[in-house]
């Protein structure tokens, strides 16, 4: 039993000392561990505190190139503007030697100029003395001096002035008894001539209305672009002077003017007004004025109650609108025609629709007569067989001056109708037809000659202004067209005053970004 204590008492002191001992071992592995983390640690420090001070090193001197290079371009840049200013400094220097021989030639010139004047005054008085000495000797050769020279010289000249002055009183009594109804012919007709102006200014001259006068500055744009582009598209010229709140448009075909008097109202309510903006609002212009010519064409055929007509004479009717003759307006005028003509012929128990049929159509061909050749009648007679109308109305139409001899007594009363129609007071005006046929004559020279893409007669009548192909008219050949054109004008025309021909190339060059 003893034994056994002894055994057991042994095993658990050796379990003891064995446990110490582990725990001493694993002590000392701990801190055998401890210690090598501790170094492994300093020597990261160490080696993030070596990179720390690499990267450091490589900043500063980074930051040095940098500065090195900016000190560089300064250098340069100084380098620069100092030659710059050496440029400046030198053209100054250049600038005031100029000045300063300037300067000194102006000094030597007022010197010559000094002595020439000297020259001058001692040259007159060399003259005064020549002068008096010889109206010394004068007076000794003539035993008379200068005032009684002058009183007898006087009195023999008023001698014969007053022959002459009775000679020319007698001769001009004369003339003003032989001139006397000649000039009463020349005053009556410069009154005549005034009376018609009013008519012709208002057949000739459109207004149109401003918001108000900063308008005008738009209207004619920067060095005047604006007024240039609306006056070559419309062919009409716009007069912007000191009335308030308008502008005039002035021009002899009213097809035109109401087209510029449309385009100029619809860029003033749209406000902007550039040549792009008036090209576009000048083709609306036109698209309206058509509406409105085909509006007043059935206006017209629903008045005189002509029915099945071709939708083109409907047209070429309503165009009527913008045409006169003798100052009398043809759309009114053929409107007249009908009415007169149908009711003549209703009370001679004649064909009331034929005679207001051939009234309506019977001046059809002054629609056209501004784009084709021929006499209104003839045109008239070829559009009417080009569309097939009735060949009685065809017959009334070509016989309504008498240039063929009538087939019905419906054309004969369309002769009657007209006359009527033309003879009423105040009806027409010769002056202004003949004023309109100037025009269009004016027009149709410019047109004749080869290049020529359109001309505008505008300034009533003082200026023509012709527009040129620009592949076919070369800047030469220009001043050659204008010459040839001027001198037919002179060759075959007879106006007032002089006529200026204006000829316009442009060239123009257009391209779509897509």
């Amino acid at each position: 039993m003893d034994n056994i204590i002894i055994i057991i008492a042994a095993v658990l002191i050796s379990l003891a000392i064995g446990v110490v001992i582990g725990m001493i071992y694993r002590k000392k592995v701990a801190e055998s561990k401890i210690q090598g983390a501790e170094n492994e640690a300093k020597r990261l420090v160490d080696l993030a505190k070596i990179e720390a001070e690499n990267l450091k090193k490589e900043e500063i001197f980074k930051a040095k190139e940098e500065i090195v290079n900016s000190r560089k371009e300064l250098d340069q840049e100084i380098k620069e503007r100092r030659g710059e200013v050496q440029k400046q400094e030198a053209r100054l220097i250049q600038k005031e030697e100029n000045l300063e021989k300037r300067s000194e030639n102006f000094e030597k010139k007022e010197q010559e100029v000094e002595k020439e004047l000297q020259n001058i005054e001692k040259q007159k008085e060399e003259i005064q003395k020549l002068y008096e000495s010889e109206m010394v000797e004068l007076q000794k050769i003539a035993s008379l001096t200068k005032e009684e020279a002058k009183a007898k010289l006087l009195s023999e000249v008023e001698k014969e002035l007053t022959a002459e002055k009775a000679a020319l009183i007698r001769e001009n009594e004369q003339k003003a008894k032989e001139e006397s109804i000649k000039n009463a012919k020349e005053l009556l007709s410069y009154a005549v001539q005034k009376c018609a102006a009013d008519h012709s200014q208002e057949t000739t001259v459109s207004i149109v209305a401003l918001p108000n006068d900063d308008m005008k500055g738009r209207i004619i744009g920067r060095e005047g672009r604006n007024i240039k582009a609306l006056e070559t598209l419309t062919g009409i010229d716009l007069i912007i002077d000191d009335t308030p709140e308008a502008v005039v448009l002035s021009g002899f075909d009213p097809l035109r003017r109401e087209v510029a008097k449309i385009a100029l109202e619809k860029l003033i309510d749209d406000g902007r007004i550039h040549p792009a903006k008036i090209e576009e609002m000048v083709e609306k212009a036109k698209e309206e004025v058509e509406d409105t010519i085909k509006e007043e064409g059935e206006r017209a055929v629903l008045e005189t109650g002509v029915i099945g007509l071709h939708p083109d004479l409907v047209k070429l009717i309503g165009k009527l609108k913008y045409r006169t003759s003798y100052g009398q307006n043809v759309l009114n005028h053929s409107i007249e025609v009908s009415n007169l003509a149908r009711i003549m012929a209703e009370e001679l128990g004649l064909d009331p629709k034929l005679a207001r049929r051939a009234g309506l159509l019977h001046d059809i061909g002054k629609a056209l007569d501004h784009d084709m050749e021929g006499t209104h009648v003839e045109i008239g007679v070829e559009v009417l067989k080009k569309y097939k109308e009735n060949p009685l109305v065809i017959n009334a139409v070509e016989a309504h001056h008498g240039d063929v001899e009538p087939n019905t007594l419906e054309a004969v009363l369309v002769q009657a109708a007209d006359a009527i129609s033309a003879s009423r007071p105040g009806a027409r005006r010769e002056t202004l037809e003949a004023y309109i046929k100037r025009l269009q004559n004016l027009e149709e020279i410019a047109d004749s000659f080869e290049g020529v893409e359109k001309s505008f007669a505008i300034q009533a009548g003082r200026e023509i202004r012709i527009l040129v192909k620009p592949e076919k008219v070369s800047e030469d050949k220009m001043t050659i067209l204008a010459r040839e054109v001027a001198k037919r004008v002179e060759n075959e025309m007879d106006y007032p005053g002089q006529i200026k021909v204006n000829v316009i190339r442009e060239t123009r060059v257009i391209d779509y970004a897509k």
